[in-house]
């Protein structure tokens, strides 16, 4: 009679399985894709279209903004020479210092994105002065980035706790900077590390994982699409063409002219009616 040992029954009967290795792999992959799709994107959204908005800024936002400026002028002097007429068809006494307090109300909105757009060209003109790093540098930048979001995007690694989801805030703050020394620290501390999604999962897991990250696939390009579709990204066609630049500026300094001719009609107009 043939006695069959209990452990070599066991071993032999567990069956390996044969797609685990291949699933494994396969959300490996997208999670490497992943990493690349978030730096494509933050690259685009975070260096590729502020440098476009500074150079759109100091090329033509300037003239833009003189023309905002004075459109926001024509219409608040508009809107007083109404309140003026209201007062002398009633015959009461006309108080400038309350008919502009009133314009400083109805006309708050206006002055905040005049103010939107002066930011907005401080922000271009730092930009400006910063040094750039040397292509060593943004090589050595770009794939520092690339190996924190794979180690701590939430995206990826989805139960991070909050000190390295507060880590990670800080590396994309520094990526926006452009500061190589901020990366190279926080890099120092996930070097090594082995990300939640890294570790062994079972076979079930592996599935909605990699569900999870298909879908994540197609939503981070979409944001990267929807920023090409968007200014100041589409600004960029227009900076690499100097002809059609220069027709733009034209355009805007034959409009502020026509904008200042009416703005002093319109003071004119006020003094008449003062007077």
């Amino acid at each position: 009679m043939t006695v069959i040992s209990g452990v070599g029954w066991m071993a032999n009967s567990i069956i390996p399985f044969q797609g685990f290795e291949e699933l494994q792999a396969a959300v490996d992959q997208l999670r490497a894709k992943i990493s690349m799709l978030h730096l494509e994107h933050d690259e685009l959204l975070h260096v590729e279209c502020k440098n476009i908005e500074t150079a759109y800024m100091l090329a033509i936002g300037g003239l833009e903004y003189k023309a905002y400026e004075i459109e926001c002028a024509i219409l608040r002097l508009k809107r007083k020479a109404e309140l003026i007429q209201v007062k002398k068809n009633r015959q009461e006494k006309i108080v400038l210092s309350e008919i502009e307090e009133r314009l400083n109300t109805e006309f708050a909105e206006y002055q905040a994105r005049l103010n939107e757009q002066i930011e907005k060209m401080n922000e271009a003109l730092e930009r400006k002065r910063r040094i750039p790093l040397t292509r060593e540098e943004t090589r050595e930048f770009k794939k520092l980035y690339r190996l924190i979001v794979r180690s701590l995007h939430p995206d990826i690694n989805p139960d991070l706790d909050e000190a390295k989801r507060e880590l990670f805030n800080n590396a994309v703050t520094a990526y926006k900077n452009g500061d190589i020394d901020g990366l190279r620290a926080i890099s120092v501390i996930v070097t090594g590390q082995i990300s939640p999604g890294e570790q062994s999962s079972p076979v079930s897991q592996l599935v909605k994982e990699k569900e999870r990250l298909s879908k994540l696939q197609q939503v981070i390009g979409e944001k990267i699409e929807a920023i090409k579709a968007e200014y100041p990204y589409t600004m960029k066609s227009l900076l690499m063409d100097p002809e059609q630049a220069e027709a733009r500026k034209a355009e805007i300094e034959s409009k502020i002219e026509q904008l200042s001719s009416t703005l002093d009609a319109y003071r004119a107009k006020i003094e008449e009616m003062l007077g």
